[in-house]
């Protein structure tokens, strides 16, 4: 039995055999069986619908994360707030100012600490249950456009407009390494599921990968077309790297060989960095916003666009998976600024 999280602690999807055009080794969804020679069954769509409209924010939200038990969700916003929701009454429990200027991304820890970093160029560490800011990073130069807790939640990366990623050491609130990580801004961190290896991905059109001890690169993934790299993200089991392209394209690494496995296409993504994320609590879907006011939804195994959700005219920049629930939350660039709760019909 082989499942994509490799009990990583979210919800299994194993498999009983091992085919070798499936690198993922999880068997295809009964939806693609054949009924005749050339026939297939169109695959069902997870039916994703509005649950709750969360509204608040007075500008554009760039970024949702449900919390480590999913039953919190933090958003950022232009408007310099970082709310904190109840995801199951749909309501705010908490406003939290401090930045000077717009929130590009917020992260939280394992242990419940929430990151936000900003155009400010400041990173502020928050503690949710005593709702104050416990420390902030400063020393980037420029927009702090991203930020990632490893999963020991005693460091911290963050990229910047100053083409670099920090590490910062969570105990003291210093820097312990400045990485210039690429030749233009760096759109996005994030840490693998041990914390030894973290991407980053650039309008330079390059996705690297450090290691975390030695801030060494340790491999560079590049497109044939070097096409600007807005989002990068690892799998629950972290051998797989699922990047944004700002060609209207998400594509899906093995980076050990390294070769690209899967492109998806369907969403509009040529203008903003559109976050898209790994859905695995019912089935193994790809979801992403799109510049076209939609929320699009991929079969990870055929590639096929199984639902594009209009979302009545609110841009969706951000999207998060809840990690057990059939939850996704998405943030508007534009309209009412709201956060949507979606929920699965399956």
């Amino acid at each position: 039995m082989i499942d994509l999280t490799e009990e990583s602690g979210n919800k299994m999807v194993t498999s009983t055999s091992e085919s070798p055009g499936n690198p993922f080794k999880v068997p295809l969804p009964p939806a693609k069986l054949s009924l005749a020679p050339g026939k297939f069954i169109k695959p069902l769509s997870p039916g994703y619908a509005t649950q709750n409209l969360l509204l608040g924010h007075t500008g554009c939200i760039t970024a949702v994360k449900f919390g480590p038990d999913g039953d919190h969700l933090a958003s950022g916003s232009a408007d310099r707030v970082l709310k904190l929701w109840d995801v199951q009454a749909g309501s705010c429990i908490q406003s939290l100012g401090g930045h000077e200027m717009g929130i590009n991304d917020v992260a939280w820890s394992a242990s419940g600490i929430l990151a936000s970093c900003s155009d400010d160029t400041n990173v502020r560490l928050w503690d949710p249950r005593s709702v104050l800011c416990v420390k902030t990073l400063t020393g980037h130069s420029e927009f702090v456009f991203s930020c990632c807790f490893n999963p020991q939640c005693n460091l911290l990366a963050s990229g910047s407009f100053d083409n670099t990623v920090r590490l910062w050491d969570l105990r003291t609130g210093r820097t312990l390494k400045t990485v210039p990580a690429h030749q233009e801004p760096v759109r996005s961190v994030d840490f693998n599921r041990e914390g030894s290896i973290f991407v980053t991905s650039s309008f330079d059109g390059l996705v690297r990968l450090w290691d975390t001890s030695t801030c060494h690169v340790l491999k560079t993934l590049i497109d044939d077309d070097n096409i600007p790299v807005g989002h990068v993200k690892f799998s629950p089991n972290g051998r797989y790297i699922l990047a944004s392209m700002l060609n209207s394209s998400l594509r899906l690494w093995n980076y050990e060989k390294p070769k690209c496995l899967r492109v998806f296409r369907g969403h509009v993504n040529e203008s903003y960095c559109l976050t898209a994320n790994f859905s695995i609590s019912a089935g193994i879907w790809i979801v992403s916003g799109s510049e076209d006011d939609s929320l699009c939804i991929w079969d990870l195994q055929t590639r096929q666009l199984v639902q594009k959700a209009a979302t009545q005219g609110d841009g969706v920049l951000c999207t998060d998976c809840h990690p057990t629930a059939n939850l996704i939350a998405t943030g508007a660039r534009q309209n009412t600024y709201a956060v949507k709760i979606w929920k699965s019909s399956e």
